[in-house]
């Protein structure tokens, strides 16, 4: 079920049966020379609508652009502050607890949005009580990291070995070529494998060590075919995880 295609009373009967929802979450940003600028984003919800599917649980509106601030020096890139995300995050998780979800699953496609989703869940928990919102006490959030999953991360690992890298890697561009097979894009890499190993401080400073945006990677090993097994695996593993997050205390 999806959020937008939804009814209000189509909601008010799914919460008679269920408190869950889940939010995919994701990136604006560059990818190096193949991948999708959108591909945090795409990978998030497409897993995440496959893990509603799974689970008959509502998905939300993808929250499209995430913490990016080291990728603005390519164009295309965009990003929330920090505060503005935390902010977002709040906002989202206000309405929907007075309704009455408190359990809300976040289906995460970017690595740079992890600390700020765990200081915005912080925020909120405290914003929640503070406000004397019913259900506050009830509310748990879970940032579900769908590359990190231990299937993913597996497979992941098969099919690349030391060229997955870290940025603009080829399972996550696998997954949008599964996803949207007429956007594939084609370029010659320069170095095959990107460099990998340097800090990352200042968007300038990024594009001087990683000229072509990609950290450690070689996503010209990604396929379509590929892209549909990191997906089933993603989405099984997530769903039992979701499944997991509803049932506790």
């Amino acid at each position: 079920m999806l959020l937008h295609l939804c009814t209000w009373p189509e909601v008010e009967a799914y919460l008679t049966q269920s408190s869950g929802i889940i939010l995919p979450i994701g990136s604006t940003e560059q990818h190096g020379p193949t991948g999708l600028i959108g591909t945090d984003a795409i990978c998030a919800e497409v897993v995440a609508k496959g893990v509603g599917e799974a689970a008959n649980a509502l998905v939300g509106p993808t929250i499209n652009v995430g913490m990016a601030l080291h990728h603005t020096a390519f164009p295309g890139s965009m990003t929330l502050r920090p505060s503005t995300m935390i902010a977002v995050i709040q906002d989202y998780l206000t309405p929907l607890v007075r309704h009455g979800f408190t359990r809300f699953f976040f289906v995460n496609g970017h690595g740079g949005n992890i600390a700020t989703l765990k200081a915005a869940f912080a925020e909120a928990y405290t914003a929640l009580a503070h406000d004397h919102i019913p259900n506050a006490e009830r509310v748990r959030c879970k940032t579900a990291n769908w590359f990190m999953a231990r299937s993913v991360y597996t497979l992941a690992k098969e099919l690349y070995g030391d060229q997955e890298g870290s940025h603009a890697t080829p399972s996550e561009v696998a997954l949008t070529q599964y996803a949207y097979p007429d956007f594939i894009k084609q370029a010659t890499l320069e170095p095959q494998v990107a460099p990998s190993g340097h800090a990352i401080y200042s968007p300038t400073d990024f594009r001087l060590r990683y000229p072509d945006g990609r950290m450690g990677s070689n996503p010209a090993l990604a396929t379509p075919e590929h892209g549909q097994q990191l997906y089933e695996a993603a989405v099984k593993e997530l769903t039992s995880d979701y499944l997991a997050f509803l049932a506790a205390d």
